[in-house]
């Protein structure tokens, strides 16, 4: 029997979905737990898989389009059989509208196939789990492991990196031409160092997709392209200048200004509807002080001159002291939960991480447990997978606490927002030689300006800086994590 794939929820925080490659054409026979299509979400580029077995008869979102969450984006069924019907449920609004409502797992029963099997599996996140690690879950469509059904079912995790403008989906073209790029192909080109601006797509709507860079690559074609790039410097597409009153090519200075629009990615799309549900429904307070970090300074060098393998940094000690003050102020390790006051009995230390579509906050686990190097080693590790979107949606979610450090920018003082249902978030600023007083003499010390946000639902004012003061007399005191 015929059935329906819809846009799935790969991600907790995720609403819709932008079909980055179809892995199956029409006309291809898909198998249950095999690779289906790459999807980008709000966090990362993610594998869809196909939940029934069959032919791929029809292909409804087209590369590059989005969908939202429960939308029917292709048919699976037999090579003869009729979809009219589908073909009709597809066209209507209502029908993504209630399948969304299943997936999200406000509505039960009601379904047949592929849909019933998400709507079991995609609540509890079993499904989300199993497609990132490619594992079968327990009451799989047709009984058989994605292992039994494909031999590629491992992951082909996609994202962006710095510096190239990964992960958006449209850009600006030389002329004023619009550039359309998915984030898997920004993110082999910005590997390779290709100038995406001097590739043709060939993907729909001249889309540049996986193959025009694998195309570029193999043919070596980087030196005429960064060649072109440097004769040939794009231009904005500048609007309202009038005929003949300006000389040809410049732009005129007395109408609007010339702007261009982008579509914004979905995690920049996800940005915006979290923070309007912190800064504003949260009540946020703020408490700042600073820290002399010459002997954390001096004990992160001894840690890294005895073992340079570490890579020790001063962030990873405010994590580890961070989540160390956790554990003495439990009323700070909280989350406000309507009618109770949630505490939570491990420290699972979110630290932001800058992106080029965004922010992104792995978490550290259990961090008050874990040495300095063991969490030095995994925030580096974390910090790589999350600036090339290959993070799985365990390894970002359920935080505790966060630390947000613009330090290493130069950043002296800034005040963060929190993110729900966090009850803090710590901003971390530059650490800056001054002049302080000590026992009656002026010296110069390594000072280190934070600002916790706290909100007021959960911490008191007096909460709060009792935290920052032990947090202020273990990193002024490294020794204290021994004692």
């Amino acid at each position: 029997m015929a059935t329906q794939v819809v846009m799935p929820k790969l991600s907790p925080t995720m609403e819709e979905g932008q079909l980055a490659r179809w892995l199956k054409k029409e006309g291809d026979q898909v198998s249950v737990g095999e690779p289906l299509a790459e999807v980008d979400t709000d966090k990362a580029t993610m594998e869809m898989q196909a939940l029934s077995s069959g032919v791929l008869r029809k292909i409804l979102i087209k590369e590059g389009e989005s969908a939202p969450l429960g939308q029917i984006i292709a048919i699976i069924g037999e090579p003869d059989e009729d979809i009219s019907a589908l073909l009709d449920k597809a066209s209507s609004p209502e029908e993504a509208a209630q399948t969304k409502e299943r997936i999200e797992g406000s509505v039960e029963g009601g379904q047949d196939g592929a849909q019933a099997e998400m709507a079991r599996v995609v609540p509890d996140g079993a499904r989300t789990q199993a497609t990132i690690a490619g594992e079968p879950v327990k009451g799989d469509v047709g009984g058989e492991t994605a292992s039994q059904q494909s031999s590629s079912g491992s992951n082909q995790p996609a994202g962006t990196t710095s510096g190239n403008g990964a992960g958006k989906s449209e850009g600006t073209q030389t002329g004023g031409e619009r550039l359309v790029v998915s984030p898997l192909a920004a993110r082999m080109a910005a590997e390779a160092g290709i100038n995406l601006r001097s590739l043709s797509g060939s993907g729909p709507a001249g889309r540049i997709i996986k193959r025009d860079i694998e195309a570029a690559i193999s043919s070596g074609k980087q030196a005429a392209v960064e060649s072109e790039a440097q004769a040939a410097p794009p231009q904005r597409h500048l609007r309202a200048v009038e005929a003949g009153s300006q000389p040809a090519g410049q732009p005129s200075m007395d109408g609007p200004t010339p702007y261009r629009d982008e579509q914004a990615s979905v995690m920049r799309q996800t940005i915006a509807r979290r923070l309007v549900t912190s800064i504003g429904p949260v009540p946020h307070f703020f408490l700042t002080t600073e820290i002399e970090m010459d002997k954390a300074a001096a004990i992160r060098r001894s840690i890294n001159e005895i073992d340079a393998e570490l890579k020790v940094s001063v962030n990873d000690l405010i994590i580890k002291v961070a989540a160390v003050s956790l554990m003495q102020h439990p009323q700070v390790n909280a989350s406000y939960q309507e009618k109770t006051v949630r505490y939570y009995e491990r420290a699972d230390i979110g630290v932001a991480v800058a992106i080029e579509d965004g922010l992104i906050t792995p978490v550290v686990r259990g961090a008050e447990r874990k040495s300095v190097g063991e969490i030095a080693a995994e925030v580096r590790q974390l910090a790589e997978r999350a600036r090339s979107r290959k993070l799985k949606p365990e390894e970002y979610t359920g935080a505790t606490f966060s630390i947000s450090n613009l330090g290493m920018m130069g950043i002296d003082e800034f005040t963060a927002v929190i993110n729900p249902p966090e009850a803090a978030i710590l901003a971390v600023g530059a650490m800056t030689p001054k002049p302080v007083v000590r026992d009656g003499e002026v010296v110069v010390r390594q000072i280190m300006r934070v600002t916790m946000s706290c909100d007021h639902r959960v911490i008191d004012g007096a909460t709060g800086a009792r935290f920052l003061q032990t947090f202020k007399k273990i990193l002024e005191n490294p020794l204290l994590l021994i004692a």
